[in-house]
């Protein structure tokens, strides 16, 4: 009888733990981050502060980031995907790994944030924007009496044989950038050439977009082609780091942020997801030493920051470029037509 008696206590206490459990995962969230990891941490820190969600972050590359949510497709275990550029972004839109969400602060966005949601139907959105350049070191340049570069085409002079770096496209959305922006400023089948004069330059290809400005800072390397916001921040930090607009003009990036279809946590996704666009939470971007444009109208760029009016930008095709077609194509042929060249 007193058996019979404890089971009615036994379910209660289970059904209790459930509950509790579930009020606990309701508090959490999982972020993957593509920014910086200064930039990365600050973002938690402060939303954590600000809500009391305990935020698991992982920081990864764009390019490795969409790699992991298209294998994790039909089991998701990210709720956020925080920075890197737009076009993985937009292509993990087209293939319905990310949800739809249409924020109500859109109009307070600069254009060429409000058009990443709108091109997604919303599965995406801009929250900040960089040139792309070439950044080096003007000691090492000095030292070995090498010509400074001023576009890209002075990046296949047969000089500057062993010392450009710059990053691989599959795993780097700031090498994507790079390659589509060559695409779009000599056409493809010029493009193709270009890449095939500049493999003979490139002493590695680093997994992170950033790595080949962090090298040359220290003295590893003399030429990278990064963002140039990642150039000036290691210029900030005093290392001799010049930094470069392409003549002939280059691409940009819209940094962007996704919420990941099947998210565990969508409540505090959607938490996190206005939080990144406020004014006030891009202007801290700067404790962080980011350089990036802000997408908020009313948020502070840091005055480091380089000003897109200043560079000439090309008209970036975010449409065909972050298409998954595209990309697929694109990262192919400079598997096989590029890559395994010899240096």
């Amino acid at each position: 009888m007193k058996m019979k008696k404890l089971l009615p206590i036994s379910v209660a206490v289970a059904t209790i733990g459930l509950s509790s459990s579930n009020i606990f995962a309701a508090e959490k969230l999982n972020v993957i981050c593509s920014a910086s990891i200064d930039w990365c941490q600050l973002m938690v820190n402060e939303f954590e502060k600000e809500t009391g969600v305990n935020v698991k972050m992982t920081r990864k590359s764009s390019g490795e980031t969409f790699a992991q949510l298209r294998a994790e497709k039909r089991n998701p275990k990210v709720d956020v995907w925080w920075g890197g550029t737009g076009d993985p972004h937009l292509q993990a839109a087209e293939e319905g790994i990310t949800y739809k969400y249409q924020s109500p602060n859109l109009n307070k966005l600069q254009k060429w944030a409000s058009n990443q949601a709108e091109q997604s139907d919303f599965r995406t959105v801009g929250v900040y924007a960089g040139g792309l350049g070439i950044a080096y070191n003007h000691d090492i340049l000095k030292k070995k009496g090498l010509p400074a570069p001023k576009g890209w085409e002075d990046l296949t002079n047969p000089a500057y044989k062993g010392e450009v770096q710059m990053a691989n496209p599959n795993s780097s959305g700031t090498a994507y950038t790079a390659l589509a922006t060559i695409m779009q400023v000599f056409g493809e089948e010029k493009g193709f050439e270009y890449m095939k004069k500049l493999h003979k330059n490139i002493n590695q290809y680093t997994k992170s977009g950033s790595a080949p400005v962090k090298s040359a800072a220290r003295g590893e390397n003399t030429i990278g082609i990064v963002f140039m916001h990642d150039a000036v921040k290691q210029a900030v930090k005093g290392f001799p780091i010049t930094v470069v607009a392409p003549v002939e003009g280059t691409g940009y990036e819209v940094g962007s942020m996704s919420i990941v279809k099947g998210a565990r946590n969508l409540d505090n996704a959607k938490k996190w997801y206005e939080f990144a666009l406020r004014a006030d939470t891009q202007t801290k971007a700067a404790q962080a030493k980011a350089f990036q444009v802000p997408s908020n109208l009313s948020a502070t760029a840091p005055k480091e920051a380089p000003r897109l009016e200043d560079i000439k930008l090309i008209d970036y095709d975010f449409k065909t470029f972050g298409a998954s077609d595209t990309r697929k194509r694109l990262l192919a042929k400079w598997d096989t037509d590029v890559k395994p060249i010899p240096r």
